[in-house]
């Protein structure tokens, strides 16, 4: 008898009016509700941040980044601390990205076989190789709730040649990454739809990997350089192609724009360092818009960053406080400009959920980017 997969979804209602999904998915850290926003913490932690202050804010699932933490500290001793969720010392969901984007955006001299890819280590130079099957293993050892499968992301606008052949590729890697995996009943392990902006490459590999019976979908190959009308074009055609009793994750995707044009065409959980990356140059996400703090228009005031916000940040400090901590590079500084903008990104997928329950989403939706400050040339559906 099959043991029972890790990861499961439950579609709680969708939304009369667009493919906004409200539901729950379910792992073996915890029952979170989607659609989700995941801060990411590359090297086991988001920037800055304390785990029990991301809980205090409402983050339910965090990433991790495979590849970095297999060049450092290494997957064994994360193993020998306990796994990554004692190593991290987090009780709530962890995700586990395949290091495929990283060898294939960071890595030197890549080298791609079929049997996985040679490159060069970013920090040293050394020589690494790695596989379907590499990836799944470190994976398994750092035992996140969530893992992706390895496929190779090709920039979006690469030859439809070689989209084709890199998505077929990609789905025999993804069936060898099934095979090696280890722990179904412990570990949901996710396939990744590729494609570029080609509706029949993404049909092949949504068709490839459902096939497969994946306990979860992603969508991979997207915020890479291509325009948001021509993300919301793919996820127009993509989505519809998963089944609707599994979560479906867009990778890398987390303006407030994106994440709402995301749900409301169907994505349930969504990741970026956007928010982090930002603050750490005190740009800050308001519900008037982006705000760069440290301006010097702010230096004598004294408000919060954000009115509206009930975030740690906003309910303790002023602009001219975060100023001037940012501008004499103080490390706090960082950290509340981040803590803002993590809480900002939580709470706007709080807000959409309950426009989900009220079939209000498209107002929703008009309401926000009135407030935001996105113009005409970002309002396609």
């Amino acid at each position: 008898m099959a043991a029972e997969p890790a990861i499961k979804y439950r579609l709680i209602k969708k939304e009369k009016h667009t493919g906004a999904r409200l539901g729950e998915i379910i792992t073996p850290h915890g029952t979170f509700p989607t659609p989700m926003f995941m801060p990411v913490g590359t090297q086991a932690s988001v920037k800055s941040i304390a785990p029990e202050e991301l809980d205090a804010m409402g983050a339910n699932i965090i990433l991790s980044n495979t590849y970095h933490l297999w060049l450092r500290p290494g997957e064994d001793l994360v193993e020998e601390a306990g796994g990554l969720h004692k190593f991290m010392n987090w009780n709530k969901g962890i995700l586990t990205d395949s290091g495929g984007f990283q060898v294939f955006s960071l890595a030197d001299l890549r080298n791609i076989k079929e049997e996985g890819v040679y490159f060069r280590n970013h920090l040293n130079g050394q020589k690494l190789f790695l596989s379907p099957e590499k990836a799944i293993n470190i994976e398994n050892v750092l035992g996140a709730d969530i893992i992706m499968s390895f496929d190779e992301c090709p920039p979006f606008f690469e030859s439809y040649d070689y989209i084709k052949k890199s998505v077929e590729r990609t789905s025999r890697w993804a069936e060898r990454g099934l095979k090696a995996h280890k722990y179904p009943d412990r570990q949901g392990l996710f396939g990744i739809v590729q494609g570029g902006g080609h509706k029949d490459l993404r049909q092949q590999s949504a068709r490839d990997l459902v096939s497969l019976d994946f306990p979860g979908y992603s969508i991979g190959g997207l915020s890479v350089g291509e325009s948001k009308a021509e993300m919301n074009n793919v996820l127009e055609f993509t989505t519809p192609l998963l089944p609707e009793n599994k979560p479906r994750y867009l990778m890398g995707v987390g303006s407030p724009d994106a994440l709402i044009d995301g749900v409301i065409r169907g994505v349930d959980m969504f990741d970026c360092v956007l928010p982090t990356r930002i603050a750490r140059n005190g740009t800050c996400m308001t519900s008037h818009g982006r705000l760069v703090v440290k301006n010097a228009k702010y230096a004598r005031d004294f408000t919060p960053i954000d009115d509206n916000c009930n975030c740690y940040t906003c309910r303790n400090f002023t602009r001219a406080y975060v100023r001037h901590l940012l501008k004499a590079d103080e490390t706090f500084g960082l950290r509340l400009t981040s803590y803002h903008n993590l809480y900002f990104l939580i709470n706007l997928m709080k807000q959409v959920r309950e426009a989900i329950m009220n079939d209000n989403l498209l107002e929703f939706r008009e309401h926000f980017f009135e407030e935001y400050g996105y113009n005409e040339s970002k309002r396609n559906f």
